[in-house]
């Protein structure tokens, strides 16, 4: 049962209100209120002085994003595409994870490659492709890639290193 804190909030205080009315005593007439105090207008805190932003420009030439793009093995193989980034708590890229197999979406599954094993050639046109450095058969065999479970990354060297998430710093 998930309740919100505001709905259980407002339950405490009625009970604790009708409570505290069965427990008084009938025979004592209720007290006046007495006036409450006239409140200050309160006055919005100036806004903080912030650096502006800094900007970058880069070039169509020099930078394109890689989810969609297609990914094929060194023999030229269909390997499918980027759907997903992984990135450690630095925020560096781990792996890719890769849309594979399947045909038209139906029986495919997602796999996490690592990071190092793909090469981008060039990224000016979003026609050019990326460059797995792992066989069809090595992907085909690789464990599938679920969110919120524990990451399999197939590397093409084997010296991919384990993820380490300790206690947030």
């Amino acid at each position: 049962m998930h309740i919100r804190f505001s709905t259980a909030f407002a339950v405490v205080v009625i009970t604790s209100v009708v409570s505290a009315g069965l427990r008084a005593d009938p025979a004592d007439p209720p007290k006046p209120a007495e006036p409450a105090a006239k409140a200050e207008p309160v006055k919005p805190a100036a806004p903080a002085k912030a650096d502006p932003p800094s900007v970058t420009v880069i070039s169509s030439d020099d930078a394109r994003g890689v989810l969609g793009r297609e990914v094929r093995s060194a023999a030229d193989e269909d390997m499918g595409r980027i759907v997903d980034i992984v990135v450690d708590r630095d925020g560096k890229p781990r792996a890719a994870v890769i849309d594979f197999g399947g045909f038209l979406g139906v029986g495919s599954r997602k796999i996490a490659v690592d990071w190092a094993a793909l090469k981008f050639s060039t990224v000016a046109k979003k026609e050019d492709k990326v460059t797995l450095a792992l066989t069809r058969d090595q992907v085909r065999a690789a464990p599938e890639y679920k969110d919120d479970q524990l990451v399999v990354v197939l590397g093409a060297s084997g010296k991919l290193s384990p993820l380490e998430f300790g206690p947030e710093k």
